[in-house]
């Protein structure tokens, strides 16, 4: 009988980790360096946070714009209000974008939100140097 509770328990431990093996590539190898062909397949649109590659995705954006802000901040005194961003819209973005260029990095689709999107004015004083001590 404790035989058959292990095997129980072997088999469901390995269903975990086949339904998140598909995940594990963009865990592994970084959803920022995925190509479009490959990332397209994994996204879903409108199934939200609990998509672990939307998730991925949303999550490793917040940072990539958290960046490109400093950078902004520091080159032309304004930044992108990231109040705005939210996970529906870009995993949209970038999900139709894949689709449309199966051979480009999502990457391309994020820079270009960046360069339209509306900017706020700050002061010269705002900005900083996040590594000058």
């Amino acid at each position: 009988m404790r035989a058959i509770r292990w095997v129980h328990a072997a088999l469901a431990l390995s269903f975990c980790f086949i339904t998140s093996s598909r995940a594990d590539a963009l865990l592994t190898s970084g959803i920022g360096l995925q190509t479009c062909e490959r990332l397209a397949t994994q996204l879903k649109p409108g199934a939200g946070l609990d998509h672990l590659p939307n998730a991925l995705l949303f999550y490793w954006v917040q940072g990539y714009f958290s960046a490109a802000n400093i950078y902004l901040l520091n080159e032309y005194t304004d930044y992108v209000d990231l109040r705005g961003v939210e996970e529906p819209a870009i995993t949209k973005l970038v999900a139709d974008f894949c689709k449309a260029n199966p051979s480009k990095k999502p990457i391309t689709a994020l820079d270009k939100y960046i360069r339209e999107a509306d900017k706020v004015d700050a002061k010269e004083s705002d900005a900083f140097d996040p590594w000058e001590h």
